[in-house]
């Protein structure tokens, strides 16, 4: 399973910037996928997953400034991210995982990440 993380950069706050994810080697269609972003020092986080039916799910922080879609023609992942606000510095991985009811469980395939930079 390979897993590829692009449009990452760096951005005054309040822009924009979108990231988009391929992935190959698994069965796409059938796959729940995620973003998770980790900052200096901090732990990885969650910042929303989408379903294989096309259901999204939101870290409360991110909430209405971004938007999780699915692609299934392309095997692909975006996330439009408006609004940024430095706190969303970090490096942001695409992942292939599970849902149950609203609780997303990672499989262990992680992209090499993109980084994202907001200044103030």
């Amino acid at each position: 399973v390979q897993l590829q993380a692009s449009g990452g950069g760096l951005v005054q706050a309040g822009g924009s910037l979108k990231l988009s994810c391929t992935i190959s080697g698994t069965p796409f269609r059938t796959s729940a996928m995620a973003w998770y972003r980790q900052a200096p020092g901090q732990q990885r986080e969650m910042v929303a997953y989408i379903t294989n039916g096309g259901s999204t799910n939101y870290e409360a922080s991110v909430k209405g400034r971004f938007t999780i879609s699915r692609d299934n023609a392309k095997n692909a992942i975006n996330l439009q991210m408006n609004s940024l606000k430095p706190e969303d510095t970090g490096v942001y991985y695409c992942n292939r995982g599970s849902v149950s009811g609203t609780n997303y469980s990672p499989y262990n395939y992680w992209g090499q990440g993109t980084q994202v930079t907001v200044s103030s």
